[in-house]
């Protein structure tokens, strides 16, 4: 695997060898030593997996409490898959790294604890796989707005198109009202 730093202290993009041929392929998603051995010391708790339809965006999402760090990729279609670096101590803080996940090339995101996350889907749908290393709760977990001016994040929406958003992701918090880590 090779594991690309991005402008995100701490966030990785992360290249699996894919190994094919005319039957498929295979590819490795996960090794304990490998993340080892490039410095990241990793316990995963849960596995997730979501299909949403064309423009829907989920995010951006953080728990204060059981803070999750995430290993996300896409097994079918397309997303535009979001980190928001919201750590105080971090020389990135506010700052933000988009990056486009698909099926065809099988990149992963590193999203450590700290990071408010979220993706935009760009195909006709897409399933989305991600590894946590906390648990998900509800009571803790929090949104900040996918459109916040101060965060400026560039997303691929199709001019004069609006995301499809839960009615907790329409509400959320702006940059100046959202909690930071420590």
């Amino acid at each position: 695997m090779k594991f690309v730093e991005t402008p995100l202290k701490d966030v990785y993009v992360v290249e699996p060898k894919v190994f094919g041929d005319s039957r498929g392929f295979f590819m490795e998603t996960w090794n304990e030593e490998t993340f080892q051995v490039a410095g990241f010391d990793l316990k995963f708790v849960q596995d997730n997996h979501s299909r949403s339809a064309h423009g829907i965006l989920r995010g951006l999402h953080f728990q204060m409490e059981h803070t999750q760090g995430k290993l996300v990729r896409v097994t079918s279609g397309e997303v535009f898959d979001v980190a928001v670096d919201l750590r105080r101590s971090s020389p990135t803080l506010g700052q933000w790294f988009g990056v486009s996940l698909n099926a065809e090339n099988h990149r992963m995101l590193w999203v450590p604890p700290g990071f408010a996350h979220g993706f935009y889907v760009t195909s006709d749908y897409a399933d989305f796989i991600y590894k946590c290393t906390d648990i998900y709760h509800p009571a803790s977990e929090q949104s900040l707005a996918w459109n916040d001016p101060t965060v400026g994040i560039e997303w691929p929406v199709p001019p004069g198109e609006e995301p499809q958003l839960s009615d907790k992701d329409a509400q959320g918090l702006n940059w100046n009202d959202a909690p930071r880590f420590d």
